[in-house]
């Protein structure tokens, strides 16, 4: 009987560090998710910044002619 006891002690300590572990290990998942949030968001709004930047093309009137030294 004693050794029933016994196994249901190491039974129920493990149980305790899993749940532990468990706890911890969600506590990390769910810090990781706000942090991809905010870089998906910081990158959402980087790829916009981006895309105002208006880049100029060889053929547009808008480009300045070559220094006269040219």
């Amino acid at each position: 009987m004693q050794h029933i006891e016994a196994d249901i002690e190491q039974l129920q300590m493990k149980v305790a560090f899993q749940e532990d572990t468990i706890e911890e290990l969600n506590k990390a998942l769910i810090k990781q998710q706000k942090q991809l949030e905010l870089l998906e968001f910081q990158l959402s709004h980087v790829i916009n910044k981006v895309k105002e930047i208006e880049v100029p093309s060889g053929d547009s009137p808008q480009v300045e002619p070559p220094p006269p030294h040219y």
